[in-house]
């Protein structure tokens, strides 16, 4: 087993000491199955939250009204669920009702995908009561029993779904994606900051072009934020190299077509973090500067000026490979790269000129900067000095 399922091996066997059963369960499972690596570690028993809390003298209840309890041991912090069944999902989000239960097969029979549902013990069994070890091997991705149930308890299973086929490179089953057609709408009920982690995982992955194309076909698009109106830039997407664009670059193609003054709207209803929304928008400016100056690129920087020039070539049909290559020579070539190696300082100009600090030392600053990175003058104090007097800005 994988180092991770070994290190919490013990846990489990604690459990079972106390009489009762314990498994790795979910994603971890699911990787360990495909040989992809795996980050962390899901336990599911049959003990309550009351019964873990006695068997382990350290624990925090993280969301025990949902059976979850973390376990705080010298090795390391287990998140540990107790077996249960849900009803009732009146918003599309949470069950109105949890109930706790001793069955292992009931609590996996409750999870979103047949690949999802497979549970493994201590000695590396692998308990697999719906299929879904045969579904990986098929690459299939398929809901545990009626797809219109399960789509209908979390919508956000929906965004997951093509985010697996994003992520793994699966085929969606054709009656899961029927439902999910079906079910779309629902989407808008779930909160924003779920759906941008499953979008950008979708954005992520190998197969995204096939994932934006149900995303498209699906009609689910529809009801993400401000999306309805953007179906010809979301079909854009499908004819570009998207396997060698990273998500950042991906939003920078979406907004391209949008106006400057809309763009951080438009990415604030994503909920985006500040950071992603000024990168995206220093990414189109330069994309939009056709040829940029040595100063175009200082300002933007080493990451913004490879990801305007991979997000440049994508839309103009060229290699991607290539302009990402050119950038990073570009930026390595500029004779500064931070204003902090520039010869001469703002306190330089204020003894020179004798004058009060104002508004001119930046403008200074600026003229010298643009003259030195057009290699019109050599970042050289002197001479910097001697150019100022010459141009009558001594």
């Amino acid at each position: 087993m994988d180092r991770l399922f070994l290190k919490s091996v013990p846990i489990l066997e604690l459990i079972e000491e106390a009489g009762y059963e314990a498994y790795f369960v979910g994603g971890s499972v699911r990787d360990y199955i495909l040989g992809r690596p795996i980050n962390d570690v899901d336990i599911a028993s049959s003990a309550t939250p009351q019964e873990i809390k006695r068997i382990f003298p350290n624990t925090a209840d993280i969301g025990i009204d949902h059976g979850t309890v973390l376990v705080i041991t010298d090795t390391g912090t287990y998140e540990i669920t107790t077996f249960r069944t849900e009803s009732g999902y009146s918003d599309f989000r949470r069950p109105d009702a949890v109930k706790f239960v001793r069955s292992l097969t009931e609590d996996l029979q409750r999870r979103d995908f047949t690949m999802n549902a497979i549970a493994m013990d201590k000695t590396g069994k692998i308990i697999d009561p719906f299929d879904g070890k045969r579904d990986l091997a098929q690459k299939r991705i398929i809901t545990v029993g009626n797809p219109h149930e399960r789509f209908h308890e979390d919508a956000l299973r929906m965004m997951r779904a093509l985010r697996f086929v994003s992520q793994l490179d699966f085929e969606l089953d054709p009656e899961t994606f029927d439902s999910l057609k079906e079910n779309a709408q629902n989407i808008s009920e779930i909160a924003v900051e779920r759906i941008l982690v499953e979008f950008e995982k979708l954005a992520a992955g190998s197969n995204k072009i096939k994932a934006f194309s149900l995303l498209l076909e699906s009609g689910l698009y529809q009801y993400l934020p401000l999306f309805s109106s953007k179906k010809d830039h979301l079909m854009d997407l499908l004819n570009l190299p998207l396997h060698q664009l990273n998500a950042a670059e991906i939003w920078s193609i979406i907004m391209i077509h949008t106006k400057d003054q809309e763009i951080e709207e438009a990415l604030r209803a994503w909920k985006l973090p500040l950071k992603t929304i000024r990168n995206v928008q220093r990414t189109i400016k330069l994309v939009k500067s056709k040829e940029p100056a040595a100063i175009d690129v200082f300002q933007a920087g080493h990451g913004i000026t490879v990801q305007a020039a991979k997000v440049r070539a994508a839309l103009n049909g060229g290699n991607v490979s290539d302009a990402e290559e050119n950038a990073q020579q570009r930026y390595n070539e500029l004779i500064i790269k931070q204003m902090s190696d520039l010869a001469v300082t703002g306190t330089d100009l204020l003894i020179w000129h004798q004058e009060k600090p104002g508004p001119w030392v930046k403008e200074y600053l600026e003229k010298i900067l643009r003259a030195v990175l057009n290699e019109e003058l050599r970042n050289d104090k002197e001479e910097i000095k001697r150019w100022l007097v010459k141009c009558n800005l001594g």
